[in-house]
């Protein structure tokens, strides 16, 4: 009997978000606070946000 077999999809842009979502779960359980406050989210992250602020590139 011959097995039937499943090719393995890696969608590697989900996988990247999972590992975000997990990063802010982390970060959030870790707070003293209620929320992560947006510089907090940006941090775990690892983004700049831009806050009305012009960058010297631009």
């Amino acid at each position: 009997m011959a097995l039937l077999r499943t090719p393995t999809v890696h969608d590697h842009v989900a996988l990247a978000e999972i590992e975000l979502c997990g990063e802010l779960m982390i970060a959030a359980s870790a707070t003293d606070g209620e929320r992560l406050s947006p510089d907090r989210i940006d941090e775990v992250l690892k983004v700049r946000a831009d806050r009305g602020e012009r960058s010297p590139c631009r």
